[in-house]
């Protein structure tokens, strides 16, 4: 799940061992009712009206947040408020999020921005997991309070890791996403731990802090859907790129702040730096996710890798740029795009 996938449970109970397929993706009509199962879940999380608090936890990081997602004549507008830590709120209406800093009365606005977190965890190549996961039905469990169906999805390579979903059973919400390494062992984890469905006010959708149109205006994207020339040449199977776009980020940023989809509370923290333009393109399998950052090089970065759960960062000096990976994959595929990163230029 990408910088891009915040969001984990408060229960830490794992799932039941899903041993005993109901289904598998042996053959055409199982790969047609597993795919059924993906449309349900990404299209509640876009379509339902919603309001609930979840828990993630990345390793021995855990954060709360509360999201409200709405649905109307307008399109969608999502509310996501970060409950521990410095204050912030992120309001997304259709593919605009703008990020509310109290602390530096800043409003950062980035656009072109697709819906790929929790609940909405699946990308718009959904429909191929089935070549690269072994897909199982499990037993029904409870989250929140609700009864909900598990499936257990195992990577068919070294290139993904595996996940726990636990969906509600007749809307097909997503309640809990676990991750999981080749041992088996939960490494992230997202869950709601109280959920309100359909009957929602919109008055939840406002900024909570007051005089936010006294607040200063930061655009974040420059510009999206380009084409830098910069490629991967040896993509992990089965990943595509889904996105390439430029925005401003503060200078000088370590490799953790570049690589953040959302690097709004960092921006903030460095509001009084020079600001330069970072190249980003995504990619994904339709569940995991990686981001290649491409900027100018300055001095006193240090090369290597970071692992905090799911998520592996790395970087490295490209001739007189920087390059960072990010992504909830393990390592081999992070090292597998980095080693593959190349500027192709027209002559």
């Amino acid at each position: 799940m990408s910088g891009r996938r915040l969001y984990t449970a408060a229960n830490l109970v794992l799932l039941c061992t899903l041993s005993s397929p109901v289904f598998a993706a042996e053959n055409a009509e199982d790969k047609r009712e597993i795919q059924q199962v993906l449309r349900k879940i990404q299209a509640s999380a876009q379509k339902m009206n919603y309001s609930g608090t979840f828990v993630y936890q990345q390793a021995s990081q855990i954060r709360t947040s509360r999201i409200t997602h709405y649905l109307d004549s307008a399109g969608e507008t999502e509310k996501l408020e970060i409950l521990d830590g410095k204050p912030r709120e992120y309001i997304r209406r259709n593919d605009e999020v703008s990020c509310y800093l109290p602390d530096s009365k800043t409003i950062q606005v980035e656009k072109d921005v697709s819906q790929e977190s929790f609940p909405a965890l699946l990308t718009q190549n959904a429909q191929y997991l089935p070549d690269f996961y072994t897909i199982r039905k499990g037993e029904m469990s409870r989250v929140a309070g609700l009864e909900c169906q598990t499936y257990s999805l195992e990577p068919k390579d070294g290139f993904r890791y595996g996940y726990r979903l636990c969906a509600e059973k007749s809307s097909g919400l997503m309640l809990r996403a676990q991750t999981v390494n080749p041992k088996n062992e939960v490494i992230e984890q997202i869950a709601f731990t109280q959920l309100q469905v359909n009957d929602i006010d919109k008055n939840k959708l406002k900024p909570s802090f007051p005089h936010v149109s006294q607040w200063r205006i930061e655009n974040l994207t420059v510009q999206s859907n380009i084409h830098s020339g910069w490629v991967v040449k040896a993509l992990p199977a089965g990943f595509t790129k889904t996105k390439e776009l430029k925005r401003v980020i503060p200078s000088p940023a370590s490799p953790a702040s570049s690589a953040s989809t959302n690097n709004a509370s960092n921006a903030a923290a460095n509001k009084t730096a020079k600001s330069h333009q970072v190249i980003q393109m995504m990619f994904s399998d339709g569940l995991a996710a990686m981001s290649v950052f491409i900027e100018p090089y300055s001095e006193g970065r240090t090369e290597g890798s970071l692992q905090q759960g799911a998520m592996t960062i790395m970087g490295k000096r490209q001739g007189e740029y920087w390059l960072t990976v990010v992504g909830e994959v393990p390592v081999s595929a992070i090292r597998q795009v980095m080693n593959s990163i190349e500027l192709k230029t027209n002559k």
